[in-house]
């Protein structure tokens, strides 16, 4: 049924998209704009697959991509929070130095089989008509991932660390006044966030595509800074604009693998016209959402 496959695609593929939105939430939060998101997926997506490879353990590897998105966002924070320099900027050379180092380091990584994080189907729940494959027959991570957004929700809207975060985004000036340094709280912030990058890459090589090739991201971490907009920065909303993104994919797919007489091409761009014109929509009342230091120069 193309509902149901469409609807099992965009779950299946929409966790390596879900996953750096979050962190970009968290990020602009904390009042930083990653476009290095991009950069930190690339990085935890070969770094992943590469330490699997040779370590025979998928859940090293992706440790290990974690941990290389989180570098690449302390790199970001640095030049951003410490040098002030532009974010946009920044975030793009990321990206760049990532596609570069990546292209070099992944050559001998390109058709190597990966010790594959494969989907584990959840007894009795996978055997449901209809939702049993869309939501109870996925790898570890995309199970996580149902976790993740309402518990970084919960951490952002109703604890300490959480006020911090947006403190620092809103009104860094009272965060400073109750002796808490809004740097130390926007570098946490960022470096998660590249570390949420790194497991979207990783969950995207080792989980979903199962391989490894350059520029595969394809995109993938710019969509989601964007996504952060369609959410209005709320970790709940990033769910549907995920899995919207992913779904507009595993559509084309579907609609090629069934031999529809459209342009491959156009299909190719139909997620890419989902999210510019979902934010065109939406982009008058999400503004209002946007913390208050996004665009400022940061002290």
């Amino acid at each position: 049924m193309l509902l149901e496959s469409v609807l099992t695609g965009a779950v299946r593929g929409g966790t390596s998209i879900l996953y750096p939105t979050l962190g970009e939430v968290i990020s602009e939060r904390a009042g930083v704009v990653n476009l290095g998101t991009e950069g930190c997926m690339l990085a935890g997506a070969l770094t992943a697959y590469a330490v699997g490879i040779e370590t025979g353990s998928v859940w090293l590897g992706v440790v290990a991509g974690v941990v290389a998105g989180a570098v690449l966002g302390l790199l970001h924070a640095f030049m951003v929070i410490t040098r002030r320099a532009n974010p946009i900027a920044t975030g793009l050379v990321v990206t760049f130095l990532a596609l570069g180092l990546t292209a070099l380091f992944g050559q001998d990584y390109v058709g190597q089989g990966v010790n594959a994080m494969g989907p584990v189907a959840i007894p009795g729940l996978s055997d449901l008509p209809f939702l049993g494959p869309i939501l109870f027959d996925h790898d570890p991570l995309t199970y996580l991932s149902f976790a993740a957004a309402p518990a970084i929700w919960w951490v952002l809207f109703r604890t300490r660390a959480g006020l911090n975060i947006r403190a620092a985004g809103e009104r860094p000036e009272v965060l400073e006044a109750f002796g808490t340094s809004p740097a130390r709280v926007r570098y946490a912030a960022v470096v998660i966030g590249g570390a949420l990058a790194g497991l979207g890459g990783a969950q995207l090589s080792t989980a979903f595509t199962l391989n490894w090739s350059e520029r595969m991201t394809v995109g993938r971490g710019f969509v989601a800074v964007a996504l952060v907009i369609f959410a209005a920065w709320d970790p709940l909303k990033a769910v549907g604009g995920a899995y919207l993104f992913s779904g507009a994919i595993s559509l084309q797919l579907q609609l090629q693998a069934r031999g529809w007489e459209l342009s491959r091409y156009l299909l190719e761009a139909v997620p890419y016209l989902t999210v510019i014109l979902v934010l065109v929509a939406l982009s008058h009342r999400r503004r209002h959402a946007a913390p208050e230091s996004l665009g400022r120069v940061l002290a």
